[in-house]
């Protein structure tokens, strides 16, 4: 763990492994992207941005971009900014596609999602994906999929044309917030908060088929596959990270929880090193419930509310074998 600290929110981490930086968003009143040493998990710069959620990287292009609004655009050597980007809907998460070289900005409410070009910011066009979009994968060669989170489905765009071509039901499971994929094998993990604490979906990214499902040891919020290995990982808030060992296409298992820290919900992968980065923050214990009732008599939230961030907390943990 490097104990990193910083005020301020935050929601998705990014790592650059070619670039070797790790990209952390962070919210709050001096809203900025904070950049890392990916080797070292030494501070580099920060980088301004109104609110942003998450970073994505265009390796050829030496671009990058954070889901704020306005999108802000920067440098990837340099890490000066470029460009800002006006955007409409909430810029939540983001991703690249290596295909046609586009960001995608994903927003739970309309547009659903915004493409931009990542060679020269310029906006190619939105997508309406039927719902509130989570985490998506590109398999390089056409297709991006994203989970929609309200609609227990994962959407499946067609690049080129900036189409949703097909919706891939989900069984029993709902709520699905990580996503992650296999390319050698074209499975996708879908990782969904209901049945709770959670499950993993397995699908055929060609036809939806569902593979399997596994039990998750928390509400997942973020997933990551390493192709090395043929093993998924997905992040949970209670510190815990379940990964899942793929055996055959068609044969999963559990495979290990490992202790992270409470709050590490998100995560990104290392394929350098194969490590995998979560980051979370310590909270101070819960305030005590009030000896007597509020006046409005709503009784408040008692012992069951969460205590705050403590500052300087917040840290980034690193995971391998």
């Amino acid at each position: 763990m490097a104990k990193v600290g910083g005020d301020g929110g935050f929601d998705y981490v990014y790592a650059d492994d070619a670039g070797r930086k790790l990209y952390i968003a962070r919210s709050g009143q001096t809203g900025r992207v904070s950049v890392f040493d990916l080797d070292t998990l030494a501070p580099a710069v920060e980088i301004p941005a109104n609110g942003g959620h998450g970073a994505a990287v265009d390796p050829k292009s030496g671009h990058g971009f954070v889901s704020s609004r306005p999108i802000v655009m920067w440098d990837t050597k340099t890490l000066t900014t470029i460009k800002t980007i006006d955007v409409q809907g909430g810029p939540d998460g983001i991703s690249f596609d290596p295909f046609n070289q586009h960001v995608y900005i994903w927003s739970h409410g309309p547009p659903n999602a915004t493409v931009i070009n990542a060679v020269d910011g310029s906006i190619a066009g939105t997508i309406d994906v039927g719902g509130a979009p989570e985490q998506a994968v590109s398999d390089g060669k056409g297709h991006v999929y994203v989970d929609v989170e309200d609609k227990a489905n994962v959407a499946v765009i067609d690049a080129a044309t900036m189409k949703v071509t097909a919706h891939y039901p989900l069984g029993d499971a709902s709520t699905p917030a990580g996503l992650a994929f296999d390319p050698k094998n074209r499975v996708l993990f879908v990782a969904c908060r209901q049945p709770a604490p959670g499950v993993m979906v397995m699908l055929n990214a060609d036809d939806g088929k569902i593979l399997g499902t596994l039990p998750l040891a928390g509400g997942s919020d973020g997933a990551t596959f390493n192709p090395k290995t043929m093993e998924a990982f997905s992040s949970s808030g209670n510190a815990r990270l379940t990964v899942i060992k793929e055996n055959s296409p068609t044969s999963f298992v559990v495979e290990q929880i490992v202790e992270t820290m409470n709050g590490a919900k998100t995560l990104t992968f290392d394929s350098k090193t194969e490590h995998v980065l979560l980051i979370g923050a310590e909270r101070a214990p819960a305030p005590a419930a009030p000896a007597t009732p509020p006046a409005d008599g709503r009784g408040g939230r008692g012992g069951g509310g969460r205590g705050g961030t403590v500052p300087g907390s917040f840290t980034i943990v690193v995971v391998g074998k």
